[in-house]
């Protein structure tokens, strides 16, 4: 029970990694509290997490009032956060010349302006307890160019560098700030990758599959226990000297 006494919030909770962080936090010990637009599969996660599940909240990590207000809503119920897993993002791809102004803000809101709106209303408590873990869920996409995506990228890219930067500013304080970067996973998000590829180049699923596997060193698909995995590594006491990181969880 390595984060015994410990409560956690993982933002995005109502999609397939997001679920699996939450539920390997509550395996390791923490009590969760969720975070998401779907509030129907809010619910069915809380279920599943049974007595470790300290509160549910179903807001846009994009606005502001919003964030702040479910915030102060979880800590009055279930306490200091002393886990933040920054999860929420979501994809869409289009060539350059037709990525408009409005996938460029969108991109950058929900998978950038989400995870410093929501770190900026936790971090202060726990400097303030000198205290603390963040991990944020970037993408290998943030560390490499993949074409198609490009406000993704560069969406994925910021978010690293934010992780980069707050560890420094944060580690005399006692709070570490790491990165987790998937490679293709086993959610939602694939799937609707492997429908664009199959309405645009008339491939089959399991050629578009094939082919989003074959992107990943170890030519397959990671599954979100994977990524929970190392979320929990981090956010556990032997990863305490670890900070600034950006882990690839892609085979």
């Amino acid at each position: 029970m390595l984060l015994a006494g410990s409560h956690a919030l993982v933002t995005g909770a109502s999609g397939g990694i997001g679920g699996a962080i939450a539920l390997r936090l509550a395996a390791a010990g923490a009590r969760v509290s969720l975070a998401g637009r779907r509030e129907a599969a809010l619910l069915a996660l809380a279920g599943r997490l049974g007595d470790k599940h300290a509160a549910s909240q179903a807001f846009d990590v994009t606005d502001e009032e919003a964030v702040d207000e479910a915030i102060a809503s979880i800590r009055a119920t279930a306490g200091p956060i002393d886990i933040l897993v920054n999860n929420a993002g979501t994809s869409r791809s289009a060539p350059f010349a037709r990525a408009d102004a409005a996938l460029w803000s969108e991109m950058l809101a929900v998978n950038l302006t989400g995870s410093y709106l929501v770190t900026r209303a936790v971090a202060g408590e726990m400097l303030a307890r000198r205290a603390g873990r963040i991990v944020n869920i970037a993408s290998t996409a943030g560390l490499a160019g993949f074409a198609y995506v490009s406000a993704y990228v560069a969406a994925k890219h910021g978010l690293i560098g934010l992780t980069r930067a707050l560890a420094v500013e944060f580690a005399r304080q006692g709070v570490t700030v790491n990165a987790v970067c998937p490679g293709y996973t086993e959610t939602p998000m694939l799937e609707r990758a492997v429908a664009n590829i199959t309405a645009k180049t008339g491939r089959s699923e399991s050629e578009a599959r094939a082919t989003l596997a074959a992107s990943n060193p170890g030519g397959r698909i990671v599954t979100p226990e994977e990524v929970a995995d190392a979320v929990l590594w981090l956010v556990s006491p032997g990863a305490s000297a670890v900070t600034g990181q950006a882990i690839v969880v892609g085979g």
